[in-house]
């Protein structure tokens, strides 16, 4: 599992030129399963993304593909865990 961390690093303006491309990006990887869960942050200064990933280099090669990383937009920071406990709802998600 990982949380992805988007901070902007390009005028908010460039950022909303690019938004609705981002939100096509991330309803393709919720549909494939990569992505559960993402929201802006605050305040708006970029955004952050629960990932369901096999493995680092798997999830860099999707971020990749998002047109905030393709315009270098955002920064990307990563970070790995193991889910240990869930509320009950989201048991599915322990590996």
């Amino acid at each position: 599992m990982f949380i992805v961390s988007l901070t902007y690093i390009s005028e908010m303006s460039e950022v909303d030129k690019h938004l609705k491309a981002h939100i096509d990006y991330l309803n393709k990887y919720y549909e494939l399963g990569v992505f559960l869960a993402s929201g802006r942050k605050v305040p708006r200064n970029g955004g952050v993304i629960l990932a369901h990933a096999t493995n680092r280099a798997e999830l860099e090669e999707i971020l990749s593909n998002d047109p905030f990383k393709i315009h270098n937009l955002a920064h990307y920071e990563l970070t790995e865990f193991v889910l240990s406990k869930t509320a009950p709802e989201l048991a599915f998600l322990i590996q």
